[in-house]
């Protein structure tokens, strides 16, 4: 009965044995040489430092606000999705439902548009 299963069951132990043999095995086999640039925070080539420096060590808000922007209608792209592929079998009532929630969501979009979000300054 379950027969079928089992190739993914095996897979699935392979992966997880690999996985963990790997993690266990790479402080044997690596390499031990350690320099202060290795143990070092990277920051895109530049040397790190402990203090932000001083306007300009700060990323703009516009940036965190457009990735909250590409985040919603990226979910929105998601969700009609498969509407797309079953819009058939759902009929008027689905299309009265996607209906809904685009113009809920173009709500929001025309809000962010009138509030000057998506303006790059």
């Amino acid at each position: 009965m379950l027969d079928p299963y089992l190739p993914l069951v095996l897979m699935a132990v392979l992966a997880g044995a690999f996985a963990i043999g790997s993690v266990a095995a790479a402080p044997l086999v690596g390499p031990r040489r350690y320099n202060r640039a290795k143990l070092d925070a990277y920051e895109c080539g530049i040397e790190p430092s402990p203090q932000p420096v001083v306007g300009g060590g700060r990323m703009p808000v516009a940036y965190y606000l457009t990735a909250m922007l590409f985040i919603l209608f990226d979910i929105e792209m998601v969700f009609l999705y498969p509407f797309a592929i079953s819009a058939d079998l759902l009929g008027l009532f689905g299309l009265v439902e996607i209906v809904l929630f685009i113009v809920t969501v173009g709500f929001a979009y025309v809000y962010v548009w009138r509030r000057g979000g998506l303006d790059w300054n």
